[in-house]
């Protein structure tokens, strides 16, 4: 897979970003207009409780959300060894209607930090296809002193993208993680990052690309 499994760039993230124009000569289509069913086939993972995580798919097919409710990491003061990393892996079963295939072909993920001077945090994520031995991660460091929100982007260049098989149902698998290190910070003072938004959910959008299948 060239450059990896999915993704081949970090940058500053724009949750609501657009993707690039569809271009025809790069062989992309349209969002299919049956609606695509994502479900969460398992959760694991410290940073999501049973019940806390969730999937809903944009209108338009281009697009899927996943919210947490309980996603934080925390070193310092009274913090537990355990609570400085967290995580999450989501296996995601993704029906798409026939004659179809789909890649991602970013994510875009943001929460808030408060780390003191000295402190570190990491946000990190990996992304693979079930039945493939490649797996592609993406870190983004944040150094305290910090204290508001963070957002990162992960992107694919329309030229790496990798589909899904056609006609064979895999199941796409996320794994993010935050980490926090008190490292020179005060040992008294409490450090910590989540992935959150203003009503106090993570939001995670995963942004789709479309083409079709090729004709038996």
């Amino acid at each position: 897979m060239a450059g990896g499994l999915l993704l081949s760039a970090a940058a500053a993230a724009l949750l609501t970003a657009a993707l690039p124009a569809h271009d025809p000569s790069a062989g992309f289509e349209d969002p299919p207009p049956d609606k695509i069913v994502i479900k969460v086939a398992t959760v694991n993972g410290s940073g999501c409780p049973a019940g806390t995580a969730a999937v809903a798919v944009s209108a338009d097919n281009t697009a899927f959300t996943v919210t947490y409710s309980d996603y934080l990491a925390q070193a310092g003061g009274n913090s537990a060894p355990t609570a400085s990393r967290k995580n999450c892996q989501l296996s995601l079963l993704v029906h798409v209607p026939q004659g179809f295939t789909y890649a991602i072909a970013g994510a875009d993920y943001r929460g808030f930090a408060s780390l003191q001077p000295g402190a570190r945090g990491t946000q990190r994520a990996s992304y693979y296809f079930q039945g493939s031995s490649n797996t592609e991660y993406r870190t983004h460091p944040f150094a305290g002193p910090y204290d508001d929100n963070w957002q990162a982007t992960d992107e694919t260049d329309w030229a790496q993208l990798v589909y899904a098989p056609c006609g064979v149902q895999r199941n796409f698998n996320i794994n993010t993680e935050l980490r926090v290190s008190a490292g020179a910070s005060s040992s008294d003072e409490v450090s910590f990052m989540t992935m959150d938004s203003t009503d106090g959910d993570i939001s995670t959008v995963y942004h789709l690309a479309w083409k079709e299948c090729p004709q038996d």
